[in-house]
């Protein structure tokens, strides 16, 4: 028995692994607006197609919100790339950084490049293949992101695939000491409690901003604890709403209210 226990061990291990399985990459257009979905009608992101840059969507303009506190990034990271959203803005928006966006469905970087106009890979620009969770625990990574951006939802698009204390303890330690990590959550759902525990166990201080009309709550998450200066933060905001017409001024009120 040992012997035959041993030999079909064998052989279930020398078969190629299997490919892992993906809900159905799907468009819908809209009043020159195009979304993407995962086989539902959840919105996985949009693209005004006059406008291929721009954060159509609220949620994704406010997982811009460390902006108020750093001016001037050298790395930015995007864990799940969507329609490559913050990917394409953060990479036109500040042309002295790195940006990395890391994605698992080869379908999704495809239909980017094809439907969403994300641009080629080059010396600033890296779109990877792979599992978020590997990304952020490469120790290779560790210390080198000013800011990361956490956008992680499957097919049903109700909480983040991704929500342990393990992993957002991983997202911290490839920040650097000034690092500030923003995270999409669902506000109206069970994960929103287990996600702000999780991130609120890795990081110094959580601020959530007040939900979108979609039910989207973005939590910014602080390497370090600071100080919020709300009159500082207006000016700031004010600086990005001149550069890149930003509703920051909106996120200065969400922090106040919080």
């Amino acid at each position: 028995m040992l012997i035959k226990r041993k030999s079909i061990e064998k052989e279930e291990s020398s078969r190629p692994a299997r490919k892992p399985k993906y809900a159905p990459v799907t468009l819908s257009e809209q009043e020159g607006v195009r979304y993407l979905h995962f086989g539902t009608e959840w919105v996985q992101g949009a693209m005004r197609i006059r406008k291929p840059n721009w954060p159509e969507l609220e949620y994704a303009q406010q997982m811009m919100a460390w902006m108020l506190w750093l001016p001037q990034p050298r790395h930015i990271a995007q864990l799940g790339l969507g329609t490559a959203t913050l990917t394409k803005f953060c990479y036109t928006s500040f042309p002295q950084a790195s940006v990395t966006a890391v994605e698992l469905n080869p379908a999704v970087i495809t239909i980017c490049e094809s439907m969403f106009k994300l641009p080629p890979n080059d010396a600033r620009l890296q779109v990877l293949e792979m599992d978020a969770l590997d990304y952020v625990n490469d120790p290779a990574n560790a210390g080198t992101l000013d800011a990361l951006q956490v956008d992680l939802y499957d097919a049903t698009a109700r909480g983040p695939v991704l929500d342990t204390a393990e992993f957002y303890q991983a997202c911290a330690n490839c920040l650097n000491d000034d690092g500030i990590m923003t995270v999409n959550l669902f506000g109206d759902h069970p994960s929103y409690a287990r996600n702000t525990k999780a991130i609120k166990f890795a990081f110094a201080q959580v601020i959530c901003l007040p939900p979108v009309h979609d039910g989207n709550v973005i939590a910014i998450a602080f390497k370090r604890q600071r100080t919020i200066d709300l009159e500082a933060l207006k000016l700031r905001a004010a600086e990005i709403v001149a550069a890149t017409k930003l509703p920051a001024k909106s996120w200065v009120k969400g922090l106040a209210a919080a």
